[in-house]
């Protein structure tokens, strides 16, 4: 658990003009996220557009990655869906070496009620060789992973289970879980604009999207509980996602001049407007 403690970024998958993957790009990006005082990175999850990859692509990026990063700091990996089996024969066939957890994300579309959510989970956990972390999301998965449920599924799974990365936005919510968690789960808020909050409450850390960019100012936020400069990154938080992730933060990395700004459909780069208002908040 200690290796997943503060904050992970949740890198984003750099696209050439063609639409293939960018290595040089990443490269670059993996640079910033090694010298930039983040604890661990998490691949290929809703910020690495993975869903709208091959799994040839998957496959190359995390290969890609482990190489490059190399120990030097822990991965975790995203491996989700909205069909059980699919995922578990996903996690039975590919190679997990080199990452300390996979991040596996509710059932989307599907709209599961609780008792769907419980059995699973209870599935991932059983078929994954490492531990699992549970992600909650509501805004993109239609449903909400309850503190209850959350607590049922460690407790048939406690071996595998490691922890939630919360994203429901809800406060209350959240600190209920980590009540209920007691220490034997990392609760890891999923929200750049909470992580103090969530911090202050006992929670664990923060999977960040904004330290793609500012590492060591969200290294920062999560390890001194700094309100006051999670205050000032609010309207750069809030642009971040005015038109979805990850078509802000791409925005920022392409005009600091570490990626290019190319998503794949259906997401698309962000407005004229939106890119303007970045770039005077970055200044």
């Amino acid at each position: 658990m200690s290796k997943l403690l503060g904050i992970g970024t949740a890198l984003v998958t750099p696209f050439s003009a063609d639409g293939s993957v960018d290595y040089e790009a990443l490269q670059r990006l993996l640079d910033t996220q090694l010298t930039g005082a983040v604890d661990y990175i998490v691949v290929l999850g809703t910020t690495g557009e993975a869903v709208t990859m091959t799994e040839k692509e998957r496959e190359e990026v995390r290969t890609f990655i482990r190489k490059y990063v190399n120990g030097r700091l822990p991965l975790v990996l995203g491996v989700g869906g909205n069909c059980t089996a699919a995922v578990c024969e996903t996690l039975r066939s590919i190679d997990l070496t080199g990452f300390e957890a996979i991040l596996s994300v509710c059932p989307f579309y599907n709209k599961p009620n609780q008792e769907g959510l419980y059995q699973h989970f209870c599935k991932v956990a059983e078929a994954s060789p490492i531990p699992v972390i549970l992600y909650n999301v509501p805004g993109r998965t239609g449903v909400n992973l309850l503190p209850e449920t959350v607590m049922r599924i460690y407790e048939a799974h406690p071996d595998k289970i490691l922890g939630i990365k919360e994203a429901s936005g809800n406060l209350e919510q959240i600190k209920h879980l980590i009540d209920l968690a007691a220490g034997h789960l990392l609760v890891i808020s999923g929200d750049d604009g909470i992580a103090c909050e969530v911090m202050q409450a006992g929670g664990a850390g923060l999977i960040s999207v904004a330290s793609n960019a500012f590492p060591q100012d969200f290294y920062d936020i999560v390890h001194k509980k700094d309100q006051a400069l999670q205050t000032r990154y609010a309207e750069m938080i809030r642009l971040l996602f005015a038109e979805g992730n990850p078509v802000g933060i791409k925005a920022v990395l392409a005009q600091k001049g570490i990626i290019q700004n190319y998503l794949r459909l259906p997401l698309v780069p962000a407005s004229p407007e939106l890119q303007e208002k970045i770039k005077k908040e970055l200044a």
